[in-house]
């Protein structure tokens, strides 16, 4: 007999070979017809696998993030046959299911893929999955393995870095893959799919190798489901920020400045300065100093911090001066400054926590194909601090940057979103810098903080930064998908490695800790978030124009200007439309702008010295004096 432990810590004994489908049974039928995957001992499996040892166990639905990551996966290997089927010399690669979805990475040499075979595919794809095969999984020698994808250059340089004993192929009905596992029971449980896109992708995304077609779909167990779906991804197109972006005038690219470098335009720079304001007067009240520090560094500053070795190669390249030696970098980096700014004083313990604020600007190599709008971009502006305290001081510290993070989050209506505790990743500890009791210290510094702040968590191993474990606010956009915002970071390393210190109560040198943290994350990244979430209607106190005024005709332009200056002297921003068009034109036009408020002025209003206020989305409120409007301005826009 063996015994199986549950998440909910009940204990159920059973024989030996027992699966995670026979120990849904023991406790309902209903919850047996919904499992759909399992976790034994930290491990995805399938419900049919045999248990032989004392275990953990974990049941999975269709309703858990990781039997969704089983159905999508197991989808893959259903749109993969299907392809085979219609293109029997097309080459295979990699298949895995991804955050919403699945996509499988496929050569398909001398012919091509396109949108008008996505229904056959599709259709293809659900006639198999009605034959309700099942997955099985089983072991294969090396040797057979390479005879099987013998023709296949993609499997056969998967399979050479494994060793005997770590290759399973999986088959269901006639079609059979090199997989890992992780599936659901059988084909059946795949009720709905679409085929989402086609892309190009390189092998193993170095851009030295062949270039494959990327195919991307989602699969559910509902018809319903893939529909209120396409709805959702219907209305994430509808609200994506580079379509957003264009119309509203807030950012642009271009290609002699550069792929993957914005170019704030007018709207975009003043709505990036409100919220640099607005995140300046949190800081001021939270005791911050604001620093600031060069866009470059000498490279010796990176090597000291580590991010040389670890990013150099993935960096933009060292800038090379006439003098024989010197090489600086583009900073990639805003902490190995502000390390330095700390250095330039001598410290009391009295003196902590100095607290450094900046809105640096970095730049990071990314590749062509991974550049996404603002979300992924080669030049971004970090909203960043990096805080140095005691080791006593950190706690208090760390927990007082959880409530500027929820402040900004509050304040920018960004209400859906989840806690991540990113640690180390156990099995793989050189890829991070350290001492084992440092890493303890700061890892249980984050855990206590983020339980005293009742906030609710997940924990990610191996998600940790190369000097540091973090609590990454992870933040869901209009088509949910989850995006890192906001995070702060807890750091015994690099003041090791820049040789920081303060002098204690004991006249003795001692370390400080420090805190990284952005509650942005990015200001373009952020930004992005925010179109999508807002679709443009920011809030009022946040929109680049909160007013546009209207004259009825050029006879008033003198009186529109007064207004204009009137409102901007009370910090209220925005534009006169002088445009010789009818008054129905300027409002429409103003409506698809998103602007807050239309003013609309003429012959009465001159006289009376007034506005006629029309609210978007309220309509006519009616004629206002100018000192009502701004009192009734300062109210509806308080944060």
């Amino acid at each position: 007999m063996i015994k199986i432990t549950l998440p909910d810590s009940s204990v159920k004994e059973f024989e030996a070979g027992v699966t995670p489908l026979d120990v849904a049974k023991s406790i309902s039928e209903g919850l047996a017809r919904n499992t759909i995957s399992a976790i034994v001992n930290d491990k995805q499996v399938e419900t049919t696998t045999p248990i032989t040892t004392d275990s953990t166990v974990q049941l999975l639905t269709w309703n858990d993030d990781l039997g969704k990551k089983a159905f999508w996966h197991s989808s893959a290997h259903l749109l993969a046959q299907a392809i085979l089927e219609f293109y029997p010399n097309a080459k295979l690669t990699i298949g895995p299911a991804i955050e919403s979805g699945f996509y499988y990475d496929v050569d398909f040499g001398d012919e091509s893929l396109s949108e008008k075979d996505f229904e056959k595919i599709e259709k293809k794809v659900l006639e198999n999955a009605k034959k309700g095969s099942t997955f099985s999984l089983y072991p294969v020698s090396k040797e057979e393995a390479l005879k099987v994808y013998a023709d296949n250059p993609y499997k056969v340089e998967l399979i050479s870095n494994l060793n005997d004993g770590e290759i399973t192929f999986v088959t269901h009905d006639d079609f059979t893959d090199l997989c890992r596992g992780g599936h659901i029971p059988n084909t059946s449980i795949v009720k709905a799919v679409k085929i989402l896109n086609a892309a190009g992708a390189y092998w193993r995304g170095n851009e030295k190798n062949p270039q494959l077609t990327r195919v991307y779909g989602i699969s559910f167990p509902k018809q319903k489901e893939l529909t209120e779906y396409l709805e959702r991804l219907e209305e994430a197109k509808r609200r994506d920020h580079r379509k957003l972006g264009k119309e509203l005038g807030i950012f642009a690219f271009s290609e002699k400045v550069g792929a993957g470098l914005p170019l704030w335009l007018p709207k975009g720079t003043a709505l990036r300065r409100k919220l640099e304001n607005f995140l300046s007067a949190a800081q001021k009240k939270g005791g911050y100093e604001f620093v600031m520090s060069p866009h470059i560094g000498a490279k010796e500053l990176y090597v000291t911090s580590g991010h040389w070795d670890k990013y150099g190669a993935d960096s933009f390249q060292p800038i090379k001066t006439p003098n024989e030696g010197e090489e600086f970098m583009l900073k990639p980096m805003n902490c190995p400054h502000h390390c330095e700014i700390y250095k330039t004083s001598q410290w009391s313990y009295r003196d902590l926590p100095k607290r450094y604020a900046e809105f640096g600007t970095v730049y990071r190599y990314e590749q062509s194909g991974e550049l996404h709008g603002l979300t992924r971009v080669r030049g971004f502006t970090q909203d960043d601090a990096h805080l140095f305290c005691t080791p006593d001081q950190l706690l208090g510290e760390f927990e007082a940057v959880i409530d500027l993070v929820l402040y900004v989050f509050r304040s920018l209506g960004f209400e859906d979103f989840v806690t991540q505790v990113s640690l180390r990743d156990p099995d793989n500890r050189e890829k991070y810098i350290g001492s084992d009791e440092n890493w303890e210290k700061a890892e249980n510094a984050i855990i206590t903080a983020a339980k005293n702040k009742g906030l609710k968590t997940v924990v990610e191993y191996g998600e940790a930064a190369f000097y540091g474990p973090k609590l990454d606010f992870m933040v869901k956009d209009a088509l949910g998908r989850k995006w890192q915002l906001g995070t702060i970071q807890v750091d015994y390393n690099l003041p090791e490695r820049f040789d920081l210190h303060y002098i204690g109560n004991d006249n003795e040198k001692h370390r400080p800790v420090m805190i990284h943290r952005a509650p942005f994350g990015s200001m373009e990244r952020f930004i992005a978030i925010l179109l999508e979430n807002t679709a443009g209607d920011f809030p009022l106190w946040l929109s680049p124009d909160q007013f546009i005024i209207l004259p009825i005709s050029e006879k008033y332009a003198d009186y529109a200007k007064k207004v204009s200056e009137f409102l901007e002297n009370h910090d209220i921003s925005g534009q006169i439309d002088n445009r010789n068009e009818k008054t129905g034109k300027k409002i429409r036009d103003a409506e698809l702008n998103k602007i807050p408020f239309m003013l609309v002025i003429g012959e009465n209003e001159e006289k009376d010295g007034t506005i006629s206020v029309r609210r978007r989305g309220e309509g006519d409120l009616g004629a206002m004096n100018l000192e009502d409007f701004v009192s009734y301005f300062k109210k509806e826009s308080a944060i």
